[in-house]
């Protein structure tokens, strides 16, 4: 269950996949799959050749993608979240979600 953003952001987030840009959510997450991981940013992007490319820069394999809906998307939790998002400059969704 996502927590922390509002419905513009989500909307946004999903105009801009089904819009074949790489776009990045993070937002608050609980899974009791995945102990101290309390947020996730989601990558996606509806062009999957595009996406599959971004995801190898960072060592994510083609079979780590979500295929929900119609929002082909990584999650990035922990390090790979966090050394992610650094990479990217995306240093305010760092701030906002501490």
């Amino acid at each position: 269950m996502a927590f922390g953003i509002t419905r513009h952001e989500l909307n946004e987030w999903k105009s801009n996949v089904q819009n074949g840009k790489i776009a990045f959510l993070t937002h608050y997450w609980i899974d009791k799959r995945f102990p101290g991981c309390n947020t996730v940013t989601k990558v996606g992007c509806s062009n999957l050749p595009t996406l599959i490319e971004w995801g190898k820069q960072y060592g994510l394999k083609e079979e780590w993608i979500d295929h929900k809906e119609a929002y082909p998307h990584f999650d990035l939790f922990g390090k790979h979240e966090y050394d992610i998002l650094v990479k990217e400059g995306l240093l305010d969704q760092l701030k906002r979600f501490k």
